[in-house]
C-alpha cells in the first residue's frame, strides 16, 4: 500500500511539473531555431540560470524533449568550460531521474514501450550479457535514442551507482563537444577565429567518440 502511495505521488509530481512547463511556454522553445530566446530566459534569472538550466536539463530527460537544443544551449549561455561542467550535471541527473522513474514509479508503462522497440528490448537482453559495457556503448552511440533509454536502464539488473558513475564518464565527451559547439556559435559574433576554434574542437571530440564502440568490439 505503501509502495502504490509513492508511486501515485511520483505520478502527480511529474504532471504537475508538465503541466507548469506547458504553461510557462518552455516546451515550444525547445528546438536549435530557439536557442537565442532559451539563452536569454535563461540569463533573465541571473545567478539562478545555471540552476534554472540543469533543471530544465532533468525536464528534457524525464519529458523526451529533444537532446541536441539542451546540450548545446550549455555553451551557447556559459561558455565552452562552464558550459560543459553544468552539461555534464545536467545531463547525469537527468538521466538518473529518468532511471529512477523506470525503475520505481513508471515501470509498467516502460516495460510497454520497450516491448514495442526492438533496439531497447536488444538493450535489455545484452545488458544481461555484458552488463555496464553496453551502457557505456550505447552513451557513446548516438544513434541510440537518448530519452527512452533512461528509462529502459532503469528495467535492468544494471546497479544505480554503476549506472551513474559509466552514464556520467561515457557522456562527458559528447557533452565537452557540443558545449564547446554552442559556444563556438555565440562567440562566432565576435571573432570568427574562435568560433572555428572552439566548433573544431567539439566537432574532433564528437567524431572520435564515435570510433571508441567500434575500437571496443574488436578488442580480443
Amino acid at each position: 500500500m505503501r509502495k502504490n502511495k509513492k508511486i501515485l505521488i511520483g505520478l502527480v509530481v511529474i504532471l504537475l511539473i508538465s503541466l507548469t512547463l506547458r504553461e510557462l511556454g518552455l516546451l515550444k522553445y525547445t528546438s536549435i531555431d530557439n536557442l537565442q530566446k532559451l539563452k536569454e530566459w535563461i540569463e533573465s534569472y541571473g545567478i539562478l540560470g545555471p540552476i534554472i538550466y540543469v533543471l530544465g536539463y532533468i525536464m528534457a530527460c524525464l519529458f523526451f524533449l529533444p537532446g541536441l537544443p539542451i546540450a548545446l544551449l550549455s555553451g551557447v549561455v556559459f561558455g565552452p568550460i562552464k558550459g560543459a561542467i553544468l552539461g555534464s550535471i545536467g545531463s547525469t541527473l537527468g538521466a538518473t531521474a529518468a532511471f529512477l522513474v523506470g525503475r520505481y514509479i513508471a515501470r509498467d508503462y516502460v516495460e510497454e514501450l520497450v516491448k514495442k522497440n526492438k533496439t531497447l528490448r536488444n538493450i535489455d537482453k545484452s545488458v544481461d550479457d555484458q552488463g555496464w559495457r553496453i551502457l557505456m556503448i550505447t552513451r557513446l552511440v548516438p544513434i541510440f535514442p537518448f530519452n527512452l533509454q533512461n528509462y529502459a536502464y532503469g528495467l535492468t539488473k544494471i546497479k544505480l551507482k554503476t549506472y551513474i558513475l559509466v552514464s556520467w564518464l561515457c557522456m562527458m565527451p559528447a557533452t565537452i563537444g557540443f558545449s564547446f559547439v554552442g559556444a563556438g556559435f555565440t562567440e562566432g559574433m565576435k571573432d570568427i577565429k574562435i568560433m572555428l576554434t572552439y566548433v573544431g574542437i567539439g566537432g574532433i571530440l564528437l567524431v572520435l567518440m564515435s570510433y571508441v564502440p567500434k575500437l571496443i568490439k574488436e578488442r580480443p
